[in-house]
C-alpha cells in the first residue's frame, strides 16, 4: 500500500497562492496625496518588481499616470494593519467591480494606522514601519492573457533597510533576522507559525485543527457565513491580494 505521503490528488483550489510576501505599495493620487494598497503579487526579478495589479485598483490608476511607487515589505507583526487597508478603496466613486464590502477612504495611510516616510528619489512616501522599503518608477504596463488583471514591471532605484537588519560592514540583509509576511492561501505567516487569516479565507477551521495559537482577521462564525454583513470590528483581507 502507498504512503500516504506519496499519493497525491487532482484537486481544483479557486487560488493559487502558494505563500510570497505581502507588500504595500505607495502610489501619488491625482490631487497630490498617497494611496496605500496591499498586493500579494509581487515578485522580483534582478533589480526589477514584478506586479500583477487589478484593472480596477486604483493603484494601477495611479501608475498609469504617475509611475513612481514605493514598495513596502511589512513584517509578520503588521498583519492587522494590511487587513485594515483590505475593504478599502481610494477611487470615488467605488467600481462597481469591486466587492460589495468595499468602502472609498482618501487617507490609507490613517486608516492602517500606519506612517509616512519621506522618500528621496520619487514623490510616494516609504511606509515607516516596514523594515524594507523600495523606492521605484514603472518600466513597463502588459495586460494579462486572462484580462481583468495588468503585469507591471518596477525598476528599483533605491532599497532602504532598517539598520538592525544589515550585516554590519556590508551590504547584506541578514537572513536570520529579516522576515517578512507572508500570504499563503490567504492567511498570514512568517516563516514559522501562523499569525492570522483573511475574512476570503474558506479554511480558518485548519487553524483550529492544528493547535495554533492565533488572531483570527475575521472571527470563525462570521467566516463561515459569507454573506452576512461584517461588522464595523472585522478586518478584511486585501482587495489586491486575492
Amino acid at each position: 500500500m502507498a504512503h500516504p505521503e506519496s499519493v497525491h490528488s487532482e484537486v481544483k483550489p479557486k487560488i493559487l497562492y502558494f505563500g510570497t510576501p505581502v507588500v504595500l505599495i505607495s502610489t501619488e493620487n491625482a490631487d497630490g496625496s498617497f494611496n496605500l494598497a496591499p498586493v500579494s503579487s509581487a515578485w522580483a526579478l534582478g533589480h526589477s518588481i514584478v506586479l500583477g495589479l487589478g484593472e480596477d485598483g486604483h493603484t494601477l490608476s495611479n501608475l498609469r499616470s504617475r509611475p513612481g511607487l514605493t514598495i513596502n515589505y511589512p513584517e509578520p507583526h503588521l498583519w492587522e494593519a494590511v487587513e485594515r487597508l483590505a475593504s478599502l478603496t481610494g477611487a470615488n466613486p467605488v467600481p462597481k467591480t469591486k466587492p460589495a464590502q468595499t468602502t472609498y477612504r482618501a487617507d490609507k495611510f490613517a486608516a492602517a494606522e500606519l506612517s509616512q516616510q519621506s522618500s528621496v528619489g520619487v514623490r510616494p512616501p516609504r511606509v515607516k514601519e516596514c523594515g524594507v522599503q523600495l523606492e521605484a518608477k514603472v518600466s513597463g504596463i502588459s495586460p494579462s492573457a486572462s484580462g481583468g488583471f495588468a503585469i507591471v514591471e518596477c525598476g528599483v532605484e533605491k532599497v532602504h533597510v532598517r539598520q538592525s537588519l544589515v550585516i554590519p560592514g556590508t551590504q547584506h540583509i541578514d537572513p536570520g533576522r529579516w522576515e517578512p509576511l507572508i500570504y499563503n492561501f490567504r492567511h498570514y505567516f512568517g516563516l514559522g507559525k501562523e499569525h492570522g487569516f483573511s475574512y476570503r479565507s474558506e479554511t480558518p477551521d485548519r487553524s483550529l485543527q492544528t493547535g495554533r495559537s492565533l488572531q483570527t482577521g475575521r472571527s470563525l462564525q462570521a467566516e463561515l457565513q459569507p454573506d452576512e454583513p461584517a461588522s464595523a470590528t472585522c478586518r478584511y483581507a486585501p482587495q489586491s491580494v486575492l
